[in-house]
Parts: C-alpha cells; structure tokens; sequence
C-alpha cells in the first residue's frame, strides 16, 4: 500500500515537469492540476467547504421534521419515505458519478453538485405540498451523491501519500456541518420568525459558498479525468505495470470485474447497513427523544452531539486505520457503541438522553473508516473510483427500506419498541461485514482471480 502511494507521488512529482508531453504514459496519467502550491490549498479548501454541506440537507430537516410534516400534512409513513430519499437518491445519481467525472472532470462534476445542494435547498420550502418537496430534495441530494462518490477519488488522486489524514479532514468537516445544522436549525427558525421553510432555505447559502472554490477547477478535466480513465487502461495492475501498448490494447475492455471481489461486496455491504443506522438517527432520533418529552431544541441538540462526534473521531478514525493491517477491531468497537446506544434509547430515552447520544455518535464513525477503507481495499486511483462507486452506490441502496421501515412501525405499533429493535438487529450484520471488510487484501487481487 505504502509502496504503491509512493509510487503515485513520484508520478505526481515527475508531471510537473513533463506536462506538455501528451503522448507519454507517465504525462498521461498525472494530475496536471496538481503544479502549484495555491492549487493544493485552493482544493483542500473546496474539499472541505464541499463536506460541510454534503449533510445539512438531512439534518435539518430531522430536526423540523415535525413542523415540515404538519405543515404538508404528512402522515408516519410518508415521512418514513422522506427519510428513505436520501438513500435512494444515494444509490441512483452516485452510480453516475465516475462516468460523469470522465466525462466532464471531477471538479466540473463536484462544482455542478455544490449548485444543485444549494437550488434543491433553496426552493424545496417553497414549491407546495408533499411531491414538491421531494422533487426539490432529490435535486439537492443527487449533488451530494456524485460529491460522495468522487471525494475519495479526488482524495487518492491529488494527495496519494496522505489518503489517511485528508480522508479524516474530510469526514471530520461532514461531522461538523452535520452537527451545526442539526443543532442550529431550531434555534435559526426562531430567530427568523419561527417558519420553517426560512429555516430549512436558509442552508442554501453555504451552499452557494461552496459553489466558489470548485469553479477554479471546472476546466481542469485532464487531472482527475484522465486518473478516472486509467480504469479503461491498466486493468486490475498497479498504475505503470503495464507498458503503454499493452494499455492501448486494452483500451476497450472494462479494468475491472468489481463484482468479482468479496471484499467489495463487504465493503458495499458495511456501507449500506451503516447508512442505514445514520439515516434512521438523522430522520428520526430528535422524534424519538421528543415523543419521550425532550423539548423539540433539546431534541435537536442531542441531534448535534451524536453527529459532533464525529469531528475529532472522523480526524482520528482515518488514521488510525491506516496503521493497521486489519481494521475489524475498529468495527467491532464502534458496533458495541451503537448497541449499547440503543438499548439505552429503549430502556431510558429521556434519563439517559446524553449518554445515548453520545454512544450513537461514536458509533456513527462507521461511515469515515468505511470511506477509508475504500481508499484501502484497491491498489490504483481507477480501482478506488470503481469500488466508491461500487460500494456506495450498492451500500445506498440497501439502505433505502430502513428509515421507511422504522417509520411504517412508528405508526402501526404506535411507539419505539419495534422500530429501536429494528436497529439493534441490523448492528449484528454490520459488525460481521466490517470484519470482512476489513482484511488486508485489495479489489483488484480479488477480481483478477
């Protein structure tokens, strides 16, 4: 692993000074964006702004999702559907997101996501009634699921020799502004006068901030794109194994069978029942400590905590992983977390809130070791573009039923018992799935065999 990121940054290093040479395999498979100093910087900054605003979306309306679901009169199971949008919207856009990225270039596809987050944002209070709403949302959500699928591929590309400390940089920058949406969206509606279409508008501005530094990177296709493309060139190898008229041989067939790899379906698997748990909690973790008699801003704040913990624990998380050769221990203490979590939030939601709240939140971190995992599981930039792909396209959709389960159970068994037992059991699997996630072995060994 650590060979084959030294490997990717000697090529790195060697297109700064070859960049013109378009007909050799090294130019060709080099991020030329990656030159300048001010570019890195500028591109971390757009990493970062663009995973603050890949999860306010969600978060803010669990945190109104009340209000929102009298004001259109929703009933239980079609806010259960509203929950099960994200997901699903996930699973369908995110499949795109490397064809598109060859297509038009990494950058030009995040820049595009960053303006539908804040269209979707903008006018989804707006348009009347339930359709509408979801209409708006999904628009909001496909861009942060290309944004999702192309981060660590940006990640592996642009800074192969240090994929743990910016995946953690990413991941500890989606836990923040999961949090301040979830913690700030009551308190905001107030001060705006108490409406909560002003209150859920109102995230379409950072939004728009984010929209900036990606527009330096619209033109810049060859970087990125060209990476993206070596999946069509170097087959299941290491970027360089083979010589440039072996690639060109090849130049039509798929690189690699991912469908092949157990570890890829793991990963996808581990993905999907963690997106699972945290798309229950954003949608419906405030309506359960309210309905246990928490203020509808202290529910909101328990929100916040659970997703806070995110921040120093999605830096650290990363890393740590890295240093390991098996990652399963990780999984298993996270999985014990969220099971001691929710058997508190059964046995005591209100007395216990914080404790509870805190447990889910480090147990939500599943989601930053399995973006790191990706980075992990696969040799080459093209295998990582491929197995995010793979995994959080399939991960998604396997997440889909769950929040509209435990919605559907909230109305008809009117309480939480069935829906929190719901949780529990789903933990079981994600732990053993992450075990297997977790060996050391790559994506492309698999495939090839």
């Amino acid at each position: 692993m650590m060979g084959v990121m030294a490997s990717e940054e000697t090529r790195t290093t060697t297109s700064r000074h070859i960049r013109s040479s378009a007909a050799s395999p090294v130019a060709s498979e080099s991020p030329k964006p990656a030159t300048r100093a001010w570019t890195s910087r500028l591109l971390v900054l757009g990493i970062v702004l663009a995973a603050v605003n890949l999860r306010p979306a969600i978060t803010s309306l669990g945190a109104l999702l009340e209000e929102v679901r009298d004001g259109l009169g929703m009933s239980g199971s079609v806010a259960g559907l509203l929950t099960s949008v994200p997901p699903l919207c996930f699973a369908v856009f995110g499949v795109m997101a490397p064809r598109l990225a060859r297509r038009f270039g990494s950058g030009a596809v995040v820049c595009a996501g960053m303006a539908a987050i804040t269209a979707g944002l903008l006018i989804r209070p707006y348009v009347g009634g339930t359709a509408g709403f979801l209409a708006a949302s999904a628009l909001a959500l496909m861009g942060i699921a290309v944004s999702n699928v192309l981060m660590p591929v940006i990640v592996k590309r642009w800074f192969p020799d240090r994929v743990g400390s910016m995946t953690g940089l990413y991941s500890m920058a989606l836990a923040l502004g999961t949090s301040v949406a979830a913690a700030a969206t009551v308190p905001v509606t107030d001060l705006l006068g108490g409406s909560w279409q002003t209150g859920l508008a109102v995230w379409a501005v950072p939004a728009a901030v984010a929209v900036l530094p990606w527009l330096a990177f619209v033109r810049q296709r060859d970087g990125v794109r060209q990476d993206e493309g070596v999946r069509q060139e170097g087959g299941g190898r290491p970027e360089g194994a083979a010589s440039a008229g072996q690639a060109s041989a090849r130049g039509e067939q798929p690189a690699l069978r991912i469908t092949r790899s157990r570890t890829a379906w793991a990963l996808a698997v581990f993905f999907g029942l963690q997106a699972t748990a945290a798309y229950i909690t954003m949608g419906w973790m405030p309506q359960i400590f309210r309905d246990a008699g928490v203020p509808a801003s202290t529910a909101g704040l328990l929100l916040a905590v659970t997703m806070v913990m995110g921040v120093p624990l999605a830096f650290v998380i990363p890393r740590v992983a890295t240093r390991l050769p098996h990652q399963g221990p990780i999984v298993l203490v996270l999985g014990l977390c969220g099971l001691v979590g929710y058997a508190g939030l059964y046995l005591a939601p209100a007395a216990g809130a914080w404790a509870w709240a805190l447990l889910l939140g480090v147990s939500n971190c599943a989601f930053p070791l399995a973006l790191t995992m990706v980075g992990m599981r696969a040799r080459t930039g093209a295998g990582v573009a491929q197995l995010s792909a793979f995994a959080q396209s399939t991960g998604y959709l396997i997440s889909i039923p769950g929040p509209l389960l435990v919605g559907v159970l909230y109305q008809h068994s009117g309480g939480w018992g069935l829906p929190i037992a719901l949780m529990t059991g789903l933990m079981v699997p994600q732990m053993v799935v992450g075990v297997l996630a977790g060996r050391n072995r790559t994506v492309e060994d698999e495939a090839a065999h």
